[in-house]
Order: C-alpha cells, then sequence, then structure tokens
C-alpha cells in the first residue's frame, strides 16, 4: 500500500491513523513460509515540530520448525518500528530517515522489511531446547536414547593411540 503523506509534511499537527492487514504468505524465510496469518499493521503518522514521525505497531503469528528439534512452533509476535521520512535528503546518506521527495512511501516494503530484519536468527522451541540425537536421531526433548555421543574425530585418532 503506497501511504501519501503530503497532508502530515504540510501541515504542522497533523496526525494519520490506519489499520492494515499486510499478507506476507509468499515471504520465504530460511526455507518456509511462516506466516500463516497477515500481518496486523497500525500506522500513525504525526508532525510535530516540522518532524514527521511514522510509527508500525505490528504483530502476527510465526510457524516455523525448529532449528535444533524439528518441532513446529507457533508464536505471536509483536514489534514497534520507528521511521523519520523526509521530502530530501542533504551530504551524506543518514539511516535515520527515509527519503520521500514526492511525499509517499510504500508501507508494504517497509513493514516486510522492518520485520524480516527483526527476526531472530536462530527460532528454537525454547532456550532449554536439547535438539535431536547425532546417531538415531530422537528428539531428546522428548526421551532420551542410550547413544554413544563420544566420538574421536578420525584426524586425531593417531594422538588418541599416543596417549594410551
Amino acid at each position: 500500500m503506497i501511504l501519501n503523506l503530503k497532508d502530515i509534511f504540510l501541515c504542522e499537527g497533523s496526525v494519520m491513523k490506519k489499520e492494515l492487514l499486510q499478507d506476507m504468505s509468499d515471504v520465504n524465510f530460511s526455507g518456509v513460509k511462516p506466516f500463516v496469518a497477515p500481518v496486523s499493521v497500525d500506522v500513525t503518522a504525526e508532525n510535530r515540530a516540522g518532524l514527521v514521525k511514522l510509527s508500525l505497531a505490528t504483530s502476527f503469528n510465526f510457524q516455523k520448525p525448529c532449528d535444533r528439534c524439528g518441532t513446529d512452533v507457533n508464536r505471536e509476535f509483536h514489534y514497534n518500528f520507528e521511521h523519520y521520512p523526509v521530502t530530501s535528503l542533504s551530504g551524506d546518506q543518514n539511516d535515520d530517515y527515509i527519503e520521500t521527495p514526492d511525499y509517499t512511501i510504500d508501507i508494504d516494503e517497509l513493514v516486510r522489511d522492518d520485520i524480516l530484519l527483526e527476526l531472530p536468527s536462530k527460532y528454537l522451541c525454547s532456550n532449554e531446547c536439547k535438539g535431536l540425537c547425532p546417531k538415531c536421531g530422537i528428539n531428546l526433548n522428548e526421551k532420551t536414547c542410550g547413544c554413544t555421543v563420544k566420538e574421536t574425530d578420525p584426524r586425531l585418532e593417531a594422538l588418541r593411540k599416543l596417549i594410551e
């Protein structure tokens, strides 16, 4: 959705609020499509003393397998983002501002980028996740196995023989 901010830029003290649903079901994240429902976005644009602030409050369900044990995990996330659109930038490009020379901004692209940058790089079912047994593949969170996990690296076998 393209959001026109011209009235906000030109009228100090003005405020605009919108509620949007953004479909991100086509987004591929680590080999899966984890956005099982549309992302809810509350957009607030306000002009305070000539500075325009764009606030985005997002909430969404995210379903992805745990990176250690493979169990499907469905979580609800809530993120808040703030951006400062300006009509032009002078000098060096500044990451704090978004240039909008025609007073418009693509909210869909902005929300997608913000969320993908904020998501955790490792997605775990819990911080205490034990993962899978490297030998038999059993989920160690559910039960234990009798596998001997201790193996000598074949490259270090000669050193083990020296110690014996």
